[in-house]
C-alpha cells in the first residue's frame, strides 16, 4: 500500500503549480528556509524553475551563491542544485542523450534541445501540402507542453507557449546549435531566431534557389558567432556555392569564422563548372578552418583538384580534409606536374599544408597512377597522422608508388601514424613487401588496416614480425588467413607487444584462430579491444579462450566471438559470467552463426 504524501510533499506540489500560473508566489518562495527552497527546486517542472531562477532577485543570487553547503564531503555552493535540477530534467527527458553531452550549462542544453524538437515538429507542419500560414504561428503539440509541466492544464493557461513564435521568443537565445530542413529556410526563420546566437548550422535538402535566398540571411545574421556549418542531402550549384560563402564574410574583416565546413550525401557544383570565386576566397582567407568535408558530395577530379590546389597555394591551417566516396581519379595530375620535382627535403622550404593532419581519400576510385600523384602531395604534409585509401583499386604497384616515401619521410620527421588500406584489391606479395619494410624501417605506424583484400596465409609471416614493432591498432579482417594462417601467427615470441586492439574477424580461423587469440592475451598485455568474430571456430574453442581469459593479467575489455559455432558448456558459461561480474571485461557471445546476419567471405 502506498504511503499517503506528507504535508511539505503537498504544499511543494502547489507552489510549482501555481508558478506556472503566475508570479504571485515568487516574493514568497525565495522567503523560504534554504531546506525548503533546495527541495522545490528540485521537484519544479521546467517552465517553473526556468521562471523561478530568471526572476531570482539580487539579494537571493547573492545569498545562493555564497551559502556552501556539502556533499559527499566536498564543498560547494548551492547554485549546484539548480544545474543538477536541469540535468536531471534533460535526463527524465532524454535518457539516451543525457550521457553523450557534458555541457557547461545544463539550462542552455535543455532548452536548445527543446526548442530543436518544437522546430523539427514546425517542420513536419510546414511540409504537409495543406499548409499555407506562417511558421510562427504554428501550435506546439499538447506532448510537448506535457514536457514543460503543463500536463491537467487547461488550454487557457497556456497561451504563452501554445505556439512556435513563443518558444523562440522566450528561448530562442539559448539556442546554439540548431537543425533546419529546406521548408524552413524562409525570412520568416530569421525573424523567429533573432535572439539566437548560432555556432552550429546542419542545414537538410536545401535544393532550389528560393531555399538558398531564405537562408542567406540567417547565415548574415549569425556570420560572427558561426563557427561549423554542414549541409546533409543537399543540391548546390555554383551560384548558391558563391552565395552562401558571401554571406559568411564578417563584416570589415577579409576572414570568416567558420571552423568547420561539411557537405555530405550532396550534390555539389554544376558539371564541369569553375569553382566561384566567393568559394575560392572562402577556402583561402578562412583563418580558423579546421575541418573541411565534401564525402558523397559528387565531386569531380577537377574541382577537388581545384581545391586541394586552393588550400595549398594558401598555405591553409587546415587540419581536416575529407574526399571521401567522390569520382576523383586524376585529381592530382596538375599538381604533381606542376609539384614534380618537388621531394621529401624540400619540406620547410616554400609552400605547405603544414597543419593537416588527416586526408581521407576513401572509395574515391583511385588507381595507380594517383596514389603514384598522391606521394608527391604527401611531401608537402609534414603533420599528416592519418591517411585512408580504403576502397580504392590502387593494386600492389600503387602502394610501391607510397612506400618509397613512408622509407625517407620517417627519417625526416614525418609523423603519419594511422594508415588504412581496405579493400584496395592488394596481393600477398605487395602487401609482404610493404609489411617487411614496415618492420625494417624505422616508420612509426601505430595503426593499419588491410581489412578486405585477398591476401591468404602467405602474409602471416610478416604480420608475425609486424606485430613484434610499434603497432597498436591492426585490422586484418577479411583477408583469408585460414587455419594455416593463424597456426603462422602463434609464431609471435615477442612477450610485451604494444597492441591494444585488433580485428581478425571473418578469417575461417577454425580452432586455431582461438589458439592465436590465447597466445596474444599472454603476448600483449595492453590489449583491450578484440574481433573474432565468423572465424567457424569449433565447440571446443571455447575451452581454450575461457583458459586464457582466465591466465590473462591485462586490460582486455571486448571480446567480440559472434557468428562461430561456439556451444557453452555449463563449466564455461559460469566461466565466462565470472569473467565478465566485475564489469571491465564484455563478452559479445552467440553460440549460433545463424542468429546474426548472413556472412560469406567468398572473394
Amino acid at each position: 500500500m502506498k504511503s499517503a504524501p506528507s504535508l511539505v510533499s503537498l504544499s511543494l506540489a502547489a507552489v510549482a503549480n501555481e508558478l506556472l500560473r503566475g508570479d504571485d508566489v515568487l516574493p514568497h518562495v525565495y522567503e523560504l528556509p534554504a531546506d525548503l527552497f533546495d527541495a522545490l527546486v528540485a521537484r519544479l517542472p521546467p517552465l517553473g524553475l526556468h521562471k523561478l531562477q530568471n526572476e531570482m532577485p539580487k539579494w537571493k543570487r547573492d545569498e545562493y551563491d555564497s551559502d556552501d553547503c556539502f556533499t559527499n564531503g566536498r564543498k560547494r555552493t548551492r547554485n549546484g542544485s539548480f544545474s543538477d535540477a536541469w540535468r536531471s530534467l534533460y535526463k527524465q527527458r532524454w535518457a539516451e542523450l543525457v550521457e553523450q553531452v557534458q555541457p557547461a550549462d545544463w539550462r542552455q542544453a535543455y532548452w536548445e534541445m527543446h526548442l530543436q524538437k518544437c522546430i523539427d515538429e514546425a517542420a513536419e507542419v510546414a511540409l504537409l501540402p495543406s499548409f499555407d500560414g506562417k511558421l510562427g504561428e504554428i501550435r506546439i503539440s499538447d506532448a510537448m507542453l506535457k514536457f514543460l509541466g503543463y500536463e491537467g492544464q487547461t488550454d487557457t493557461s497556456t497561451p504563452k507557449f501554445s505556439k512556435l513564435y513563443q518558444h523562440c521568443e522566450c528561448f530562442g537565445h539559448y539556442m546554439r546549435s540548431l537543425r533546419l530542413r529546406n521548408v524552413l529556410c524562409v525570412e520568416e526563420t530569421c525573424h523567429l531566431l533573432k535572439n539566437s546566437r548560432l555556432e552550429s548550422l546542419v542545414l537538410q535538402w536545401i535544393r532550389t534557389k528560393e531555399h538558398v535566398q531564405g537562408l542567406c540571411p540567417l547565415l548574415l545574421q549569425n556570420c560572427e558567432t558561426l563557427t561549423s556549418l554542414e549541409f546533409i542531402h543537399c543540391k548546390l550549384p555554383s551560384t548558391s556555392i558563391g552565395s552562401i560563402c558571401a554571406s559568411l564574410h564578417v563584416k570589415g574583416m577579409q576572414s570568416h569564422g567558420i571552423v568547420q565546413f561539411s557537405i555530405q550525401a550532396s550534390s555539389f557544383l554544376n558539371s564541369n563548372s569553375v569553382l566561384p570565386s566567393e568559394f575560392l576566397s572562402f577556402l583561402s582567407c578562412g583563418r580558423h578552418l579546421y575541418s573541411l568535408r565534401f564525402c558523397d558530395a559528387h565531386l569531380d577530379r577537377d574541382s577537388a583538384g581545384s581545391i586541394f590546389t586552393t588550400l595549398f597555394d594558401a598555405a591553409s591551417d587546415i587540419s581536416i580534409l575529407d574526399l571521401s566516396d567522390n569520382e576523383i581519379a586524376g585529381w592530382l595530375s596538375s599538381f604533381t606536374w606542376k609539384y614534380k620535382d618537388s621531394m621529401v627535403s624540400s619540406i620547410g622550404a616554400g609552400k605547405s599544408l603544414a597543419s593537416l593532419c588527416a586526408l581521407n581519400l576513401r572509395g574515391n576510385n583511385l588507381h595507380k597512377e594517383d596514389a603514384d600523384n598522391l606521394r608527391h602531395a604527401l611531401a608537402h604534409m609534414p603533420a599528416l597522422r592519418k591517411l585512408d585509401l580504403s576502397d580504392n583499386p590502387i593494386e600492389d604497384d600503387g602502394l610501391r608508388h607510397l612506400i618509397p616515401f613512408l622509407v625517407e619521410a620517417s627519417g625526416k620527421g614525418f609523423t603519419l601514424a594511422d594508415l588504412s588500406l581496405e579493400n584496395c584489391e592488394l596481393s600477398s606479395n605487395g602487401v609482404i613487401e610493404f609489411l617487411t619494410t614496415l618492420s625494417t624501417s624505422d616508420i612509426p605506424l601505430s595503426s593499419l588496416s588491410i581489412s578486405d583484400n585477398s591476401l591468404g596465409s602467405h602474409v602471416a609471416e610478416a604480420l608475425v614480425k609486424l606485430l613484434s614493432s610499434s603497432i597498436q591498432v591492426l585490422n586484418i579482417s577479411g583477408v583469408g588467413l585460414g587455419s594455416s594462417g593463424f597456426e603462422e601467427l602463434q609464431k609471435v615470441s615477442f612477450k610485451s607487444l604494444k597492441l591494444v586492439k585488433i580485428d581478425i574477424s571473418k578469417n575461417r580461423g577454425g580452432i586455431e584462430s582461438a589458439k592465436f587469440l590465447s597466445k596474444l592475451m599472454e603476448c600483449a598485455p595492453q590489449l583491450v579491444t578484440v574481433n573474432a568474430a565468423f572465424n567457424l571456430m569449433p565447440p571446443e574453442s571455447l575451452t581454450i579462450i575461457c583458459s586464457a581469459l582466465k591466465a590473462a593479467k591485462g586490460n582486455l575489455g571486448l571480446l567480440e566471438l559472434r557468428g562461430n559455432n561456439l556451444d557453452k558448456p555449463p563449466n564455461d558459461a559460469s566461466l565466462l559470467v565470472d569473467l565478465q561480474r566485475d564489469g571491465r571485461l564484455r563478452i559479445i557471445f552467440e553460440s549460433s552463426p545463424t542468429l546474426d546476419a548472413p556472412y560469406d567471405d567468398d572473394p
